[in-house]
């Protein structure tokens, strides 16, 4: 039986019912708002995001199948199309323009190899040297971080005074005061720039990975450590059964951020050896760019440009697969 009724010839409603239906609908409408506000808070930065990469990357393609030389420049958009002449030509290891491309390429493996590598050997040693407390030792940490935060470019105009055949400090350590070179070396020429941006470019990629390294540490309990040294196992051991096994998540990243940064590193060849690198150091990134802004040549230029993402894509893909595969294999 309802004890409350509504009051007669008042029209309200009676006490404890349910509101009317329409009454929901700004509950609904609130609902809605507070879903969409986080998109709507990222569209700005989507947008800008497609128009600083992929707009350019879309015309890139384009151009690539495009005869674009330098009397085309006014107007871009009224050269000729080559179909697939500029790949062809890219690829033609046989001529000169596919041979220069191909020892490009060699020569930026090696380089990424090596640059990795060592950034991934110093870093990770550098990361568990202080993971121990001693004095200073907050001190040292900020020093190792000084290449990663200092500017590019001032960093690598720095290296290449110090570089200088005649007043470098490089070769007044080396030949001056250690004695170890017969005389001063050339350093930006000849097969010795190799070797020198390979230095600067370690120099400038190990504090990364030693940051990454050293906040991956951070998430080993140090109770595994302590349970080893009881069991009897050294520092060695602990490093192979322990350390790296934990760290192999940080590190499939590591290697893969830095391989690619170091394939496509422009700022420091262009800094160091300027337009025309040498042939030792001529990496590919520069490679392409003066095929494009040297030789005015900006269908091949481009052209190579797309081989090049499609080169990265297709590692990136597979070391992807590769170490997805191997966290499967750990798992089971």
């Amino acid at each position: 039986m309802t004890t409350t009724t509504a009051s007669a010839g008042t029209g309200e409603p009676a006490v404890g019912k349910t509101p009317p239906g329409p009454a929901r609908r700004p509950r609904r409408s609130g609902r809605l708002r507070r879903v969409s506000l986080p998109y709507l808070l990222l569209l700005p930065a989507v947008l800008f995001e497609l128009l600083v990469h992929l707009v350019p990357m879309v015309i890139g393609i384009v151009m690539s199948f495009k005869e674009l030389t330098q009397f085309y420049i006014r107007d871009w958009g009224m050269a000729p199309w080559s179909a697939f002449d500029n790949y062809r030509l890219s690829v033609d290891f046989d001529a000169p323009v596919g041979e220069a491309l191909l020892r490009s390429f060699f020569t930026t493996c090696l380089f990424t190899v090596l640059s990795v590598g060592l950034c991934w050997l110093i870093g990770t040693a550098a990361a568990i040297y202080m993971q121990d407390t001693f004095r200073g030792r907050g001190l040292l940490r900020a020093l190792f971080l000084v290449p990663y935060a200092l500017p590019v470019y001032a960093a690598v105009i720095t290296w290449v005074f110090m570089f200088q055949h005649d007043n470098g400090l490089v070769n007044h350590v080396l030949h001056d005061q250690l004695g170890i070179t017969d005389q001063p070396s050339f350093w930006l020429i000849g097969d010795n720039s190799f070797y020198a941006l390979l230095i600067v470019s370690v120099w400038k990629g190990w504090p990364f990975a030693f940051l990454i390294v050293m906040a991956g540490l951070q998430n080993i309990p140090r109770d595994l450590y302590e349970a080893a040294a009881l069991d009897g196992a050294g520092m060695w051991q602990q490093l192979r059964r322990i350390t790296l096994p934990s760290l192999r998540p940080v590190n499939q990243v590591l290697v893969l951020v830095l391989f690619l940064w170091t394939f496509n590193d422009f700022n420091t060849p262009y800094v160091m050896f300027g337009k025309s690198a040498p042939e030792a150091a001529d990496l590919i990134s520069v490679h392409i760019y003066q095929a494009s802004f040297v030789t005015w040549n900006f269908g091949t230029g481009s052209a190579m440009s797309v081989l090049l993402l499609l080169f990265l894509l297709l590692v990136t893909g597979g070391y992807l697969w590769l170490t997805s595969r191997g966290r499967r294999t750990a798992d089971v």
